[in-house]
């Protein structure tokens, strides 16, 4: 089949879908206190696992996800994706306890994980190499906004509506975008390569949910406890489990022996750096604006906006770029990790202006580096495989996410109230993401022609010049 033109029309439909099933991993946390004292009366445990479910079905169902649209047909991954997506927010906002409530973020996170994957797909083949810098810096853009988009409108349902406005707003959503995917978006050709390979998204999937609820759950139950110890030895086990049986496989969900390639490597752990620290930020900024700086919900929301600056402008700029990684990432992941340091001097005194620099301080060094690194994980699988390298490289980004909350929370735990902990806090994760910096750059060979691989190397980790 040949590949499409990418029209204009169709990257804003994608764009928009998956900014949306970003945006419900930020909304909720603004609404932590509204649902706390809700009729549904929570206890503590049940509104952080309201906040957590989606995020965890969200990660660890992205690589099979990806897999899934690879073999049975992108666009029908995404409608189904939508589809879930409205069922879960449908049965969050009707929920009569927590329970169900937490049962429809979850059903929700599957959804969302199968929404990405196929909207960075679908653009990787519809937009061919000539285009494809371009179009995963809209992508990288759409999945930033969405962070912003749910702290903004989660700061205002919070201040105006009910929580339950919220999850019924997603479904009339959902519809439109799935009728503006079925009139826009073209099918594209299936991958006849692979197998579905239960066992092996069997045990890669309980891995990586045992691996997210330990980092998620490691700040409230201690991180020596033996329920955290239990689940990050039983996720190490199981990925470990994975990888013999995948080796083994005919047909693996995925070969590990494409982590060989080094731009994949540094690609990765780029974009987990990046998301450490951005969420990390809207983590602490959610709090310092309302406890410190006395802000109401909304305007806590449109506080962070100058973070859409930098990942509106400078995504264009890097696209340009994108033949050049080690500089364009070396410099954008040391941009936000200076902007974190400098944003751990912020107390009640400090002007906003001066902590809205330091917001596009870091907002630049995001717009810089994702797009990049997006790149980077995509053109380092062959482009049938396209759906398994978003699914890698947005399980980074959401792990990377869950270990900068967790980080910061720790951080914060450890001092008697959030001012005299912000600080350090965000110290440590500045100095955690210009540590991890260093070892990205280092893992990006500078650019120089490399021999083609043998029969014998493993699967082909490189694609090949258009």
């Amino acid at each position: 089949m040949p590949t499409h033109a990418l029209k204009r029309s169709t990257l804003l439909t994608l764009c928009a879908c998956v900014l949306v099933a970003q945006s419900m991993v930020a909304a909720i946390n603004l609404l932590i206190p509204q649902l706390a004292s809700s009729g549904l009366h929570p206890s503590h445990t049940q509104v952080l696992w309201t906040v957590d479910a989606y995020v965890i079905v969200f990660a660890g169902l992205l690589i099979p996800a990806g897999a899934l649209g690879d073999r049975y047909g992108r666009k029908g991954t995404l409608l189904c994706g939508l589809a879930l997506f409205a069922a879960g927010a449908t049965t969050s906002a009707l929920a009569p306890g927590p329970a169900l409530l937490i049962a429809g973020r979850g059903v929700s996170g599957a959804g969302a994980a199968l929404i990405t994957p196929a909207t960075m797909s679908i653009l990787v083949r519809l937009a061919g190499p000539e285009r494809r810098a371009q179009a995963m810096a809209s992508w990288t853009l759409a999945i930033g906004l969405g962070g912003l988009a749910g702290n903004l409108g989660g700061g205002l349902v919070g201040q105006y509506l009910s929580w339950r406005a919220l999850f019924a707003a997603m479904v009339p959503l959902a519809a439109v975008l799935a009728a503006a995917v079925a009139v826009t978006t073209p099918r594209t050709d299936r991958s006849a390569q692979g197998s579905p390979d239960p066992v092996g998204t069997l045990l890669l999937t309980a891995g990586l949910v045992a691996v997210l609820f330990g980092i998620i759950e490691g700040p409230g139950h201690g991180w020596t406890s033996a329920r955290i110890l239990t689940a990050f030895g039983v996720g190490a086990l199981l990925v470990a489990a994975f990888t013999v049986h995948a080796l083994r496989s005919r047909a693996p969900l995925f070969d590990p022996r494409v982590f060989r390639a080094a731009g994949l490597r540094a690609s990765t752990l780029g974009l987990a750096t990046g998301f450490f620290g951005l969420f990390a930020l809207f983590f602490v900024n959610s709090q310092y604006l309302q406890e410190v700086k006395g802000f109401g919900p909304a305007l806590t929301g449109v506080a962070i906006v100058p973070l859409i600056v930098g990942m509106a402008l400078v995504p264009k700029f890097a696209a340009r770029w994108s033949a050049r990684p080690r500089p364009v990432v070396g410099t954008g992941l040391a941009l936000i990790g200076l902007g974190l340091l400098a944003a751990s001097t912020a107390d009640a005194g400090t002007p906003y202006p001066l902590y809205a620099c330091w917001l596009l301080v870091i907002s630049a060094g995001t717009g810089l580096a994702m797009p990049a690194l997006t790149l980077g994980v995509v053109v380092s699988l062959p482009p049938h495989r396209a759906g398994v390298g978003s699914g890698l490289g947005t399980s980074a980004r959401e792990i990377g996410a869950a270990l900068g909350v967790a980080v910061a929370g720790t951080a914060l735990a450890g001092h008697t109230d959030f001012a005299s902990g912000m600080g350090p806090a965000l110290r440590t994760v500045g100095a955690v993401v210009l540590l991890a910096t260093a070892l990205v750059v280092a893992g990006f060979r500078p650019a120089t022609r490399r021999p083609a691989p043998t029969a014998s190397e493993a699967p082909v980790v490189r694609e090949p010049a258009a």
